[in-house]
């Protein structure tokens, strides 16, 4: 299936969570907002949320300092 993160087209296999993808892209989970379809997903959905073709996701790391 084809999915959109941040923009740039990614081929995923049917069926893939949103943790899933977290790991494929090499992130913390502890430290992003995961967005699908404009809807923002709870970390504790991540691993029940499964992707859908064609799913448009935002995924925003957040960083500390100050």
């Amino acid at each position: 299936m084809t999915i959109v993160v941040n923009g740039e087209p990614r081929q995923m296999a049917e069926g893939t969570t949103v943790a899933q993808l977290i790991a494929a892209l090499k992130l913390d989970d502890r430290a992003l907002a995961v967005e699908v379809n404009l809807q923002l997903v709870p970390r504790a959905k991540h691993v029940e949320y499964h992707l859908a073709d064609g799913d448009r996701l935002e995924v925003v790391t957040l960083a500390g300092g100050g």
